[in-house]
């Protein structure tokens, strides 16, 4: 599909007409950044979706897998099934847990033995997307209608670089997004030093680590430092608020989702 822009006040440019979408809100995001959930049903219905939010979801249960409780993970796995198997496309503001469904999930299920557990989680697992992906490699859109006049830099999340493959997209989004200054993050590919459990059981060098993205953050001399999981840009304004840098923290889909008329 060709990526197009969309202009927000055309209504017929509806390029996810007739789709119905189910949130994966994510446990970071639905406890502490419920705003960024938000964001996504703004930017999906902007863009003709019908999107529903299954009250059945559960947490991915990346950082049980992570620990090695593979046999605890299970019954997360089979909820996640059981929430979204209805829907032929499910978008989540996370790079770190789309990849998790994809990658942990079918592995998971591979170790039950269970075929008919492995048959659902496979066709289940590949309707998942993170915002970025949805948004042009389904809807085949690369300009939202954003508007945010401000100047940002991008952190790209290790889950969403490295495992999903994301590249450019993020980047390709921002740049549509009008009046906005995007300025280029040193050692970008570098990791924010969170990494879920890693940060608890290596909090010395998280400590460092997130330093080091704090400090490069600071030398772009941008407003906001954006990125793709909410749980990543929690690690990096910590450093950053305790410095009284002034550098604030948003995720990708809340610019999007913002417009002139906000």
């Amino acid at each position: 599909m060709t990526a197009t822009s969309v202009n927000a006040k055309t209504a017929a440019n509806k390029p996810g007409a007739g789709m119905t979408v189910g949130l994966f809100i994510t446990c970071v995001n639905d406890v502490m950044f419920p705003q960024t959930g938000q964001a996504v049903v703004t930017i999906l219905e902007r863009l003709g979706c019908k999107v529903e939010f299954p009250r059945a979801q559960t947490c991915c249960g990346q950082m049980t897998t992570n620990t090695g409780y593979y046999d605890e993970s299970i019954p997360t796995v089979k909820q996640y099934v059981k929430a979204f198997s209805g829907y032929d496309y499910v978008v989540a503001p996370s790079g770190s847990c789309t990849a998790a469904v994809r990658h942990q999930h079918p592995m998971l299920a591979q170790k039950t033995g269970d075929q008919g557990l492995i048959r659902d989680v496979d066709q289940v697992a590949t309707k998942l997307f993170d915002l970025p992906e949805f948004l042009i490699d389904v809807l085949g859109v690369v300009d939202v209608g954003a508007y945010f006049p401000h100047t940002i830099t991008y952190h790209p999340s290790c889950h969403g670089k490295r495992l999903l493959g994301l590249g450019d997209r993020p980047y390709e989004l921002l740049r549509n997004v009008r009046g906005m200054t995007m300025v280029p993050l040193p050692m970008e590919e570098q990791c924010c030093g969170f990494g879920g459990t890693f940060s608890i059981k290596n909090p010395d060098m998280s400590a460092a680590m997130a330093a080091d993205k704090a400090r490069h953050v600071r030398e772009t001399g941008a407003e906001y430092v954006v990125g793709d999981d909410n749980s990543c840009l929690l690690n990096i304004v910590g450093v950053l608020s305790r410095g009284n840098s002034g550098v604030k923290a948003i995720h990708l889909a809340e610019i999007l989702a913002n417009t002139e008329e906000d």
